[in-house]
């Protein structure tokens, strides 16, 4: 072999190795891209809300909520028998999370890595509504339906009626 052909070869193999380490750098900053979802009210607190309220992420990406409303507290709470002993409805390996109460202006982070579909509520506000849903990948499912042997207490029909259909996220990938 000759050596400018050997330089070729050479060359030819960096570069290679340059496309996929660019690729998983990639990746990782896809990964740790954070995905922000708003917290609010309005005034007097007559309506409440996630926005967006539906997701479609990847296994490793962040979301963080930030309560942007100034006249009341929020939560984001997984559906999970040890979180104040409502109904899984996340998957079976994914840690359940909660926020805690957070004050205008405060936020809080997850990281979810086990795809599937997480429902999510606001504890003070699940009555009204106030729930969220993200899927983790694209071959999702949608939760389980409220049943006896799920385990837990099931969402109340207002909160099962406000989920993003598992459909439209995939589809349109944000739901407001």
């Amino acid at each position: 072999m000759s050596l400018s052909r050997r330089r070729f070869m050479l060359t030819g193999g960096l570069v290679v190795i340059d496309s996929v380490a660019g690729l998983t750098q990639l990746r990782r900053a896809f990964a740790d891209q954070i995905i922000e979802v708003a917290m609010g009210g309005t005034t007097g607190g007559a309506h409440v809300w996630f926005r967006p309220a539906g997701l479609l992420i990847q296994p490793g990406q962040t979301i963080r909520w930030t309560n942007h409303d100034a006249g009341n507290s929020h939560t984001a709470t997984a559906y999970h028998p040890e979180r104040y002993g409502k109904q899984r409805r996340i998957p079976k390996d994914a840690e359940p999370w909660d926020s805690g109460f957070l004050l205008p202006g405060e936020s809080f982070s997850v990281t979810l890595t086990v795809p599937g579909v997480y429902d999510y509520y606001c504890l003070p506000h699940e009555h009204a509504g106030m729930v969220g849903r993200i899927i983790v990948g694209k071959d999702a499912t949608e939760p389980p339906a409220p049943q006896q042997n799920q385990g837990g207490q099931p969402p109340p029909d207002i909160a099962l009626r406000s989920f993003p259909p598992v459909d439209r996220i995939l589809n349109e990938k944000t739901v407001e």
